[in-house]
């Protein structure tokens, strides 16, 4: 009897357990979250951590900068940096120099690349994809293994110490084919042959009907191109000649504002942040289209 009353009791109690709550297990979604913003915020710091030590070397004097110890933070702020590489050599010079052979490589390598994107990727030709592969093929060649054969190539043009010996070289390079091309094949043939039925060329079914769809390749295009011609220093060292008329401003930050023993960080540092304003003020404005482009493209 005891131990049917024992039964009895615990099948009693059944009912009650039942009833009570059971305690969630605590999510782990919370700790991942702050795990990933925790990991966000070390990489951000990490990564603009240079930018910051830019601007506090911009702004501070000579003295502050050879003083013992680190400073985080400048003891003396000046604007003497920004002034004197200003008075003693031509740095807006340098900077209409940059600027004049980044935007005209740009347009002519966009140019370029759209239509020989284009062409690689919609129209039938015979040897076409062995032709893109011995483009492609090219990539693989280093930029030092032609530099001489390059350089007596502007001197017998007469094109040495002329911006075009730096415009002309740089123009079309064939990782925007490729990018163009991949972007195209993204793109259904169906438009283009709507638009041929309508009796549209290629140009005018390039240019009406898949150009309007390629403002994130432009932009992707449009970027890499500008600021890689834009911190060009090998090539245009080679190819201008040693007036200081001539120099863009990589160029001219190593030849004038750094020394063989001595140089002069501050100035350094002041110009490298007005050199790094326009690749900043293109990305923030095209930085929706950079991402869709990189995307649509099939880069990784």
């Amino acid at each position: 009897m005891s131990s049917l009353t024992d039964v009895f009791e615990v099948a009693g109690d059944l009912p009650e357990i039942a009833r009570t709550p059971k305690r969630a297990p605590k999510p782990k979604h919370g700790r991942l979250l702050w795990l990933r913003l925790t990991a966000a915020i070390v990489i951000t710091v990490v990564m603009a951590f240079p930018l910051y030590w830019m601007l506090l070397t911009a702004f501070s004097t000579r003295v502050d900068l050879y003083a013992p110890g680190l400073h985080l933070w400048p003891r003396h702020l000046t604007l003497d940096n920004f002034v004197q590489p200003f008075e003693a050599f031509p740095v807006w010079r340098w900077f209409g120099n940059s600027l004049f052979i980044a935007v005209i490589v740009t347009v002519i390598t966009v140019v370029c690349n759209l239509l020989a994107g284009y062409a690689f990727a919609k129209l039938r030709f015979r040897g076409r994809n062995a032709l893109f592969l011995l483009l492609l093929s090219t990539m693989m060649i280093p930029p030092q293994a032609i530099i001489v054969p390059q350089f007596k190539l502007s001197v017998g043009l007469g094109l040495y110490g002329s911006p075009w010996s730096v415009i002309l070289p740089e123009a079309a390079v064939i990782f925007g084919v490729f990018l163009a091309r991949q972007f195209f094949i993204a793109i259904p043939d169906e438009l283009v042959e709507a638009a041929r039925v309508d009796g549209a060329g290629h140009f005018r079914a390039f240019w009406s009907v898949v150009l309007p769809l390629c403002k994130p390749l432009l932009a992707v295009l449009v970027l890499l191109t500008f600021m890689g011609e834009w911190n060009a220093f090998g090539w245009p060292l080679v190819a201008l000649s040693g007036d200081q008329n001539q120099f863009t401003l990589p160029i001219g930050i190593v030849a004038d504002l750094q020394g063989q023993y001595t140089s002069n960080y501050g100035a350094i540092m002041a110009i490298n942040l007005l050199m790094i304003l326009p690749i900043v003020v293109l990305f923030v404005a095209f930085q929706k289209y950079f991402v869709e482009g990189l995307a649509r493209s099939g880069l990784k």
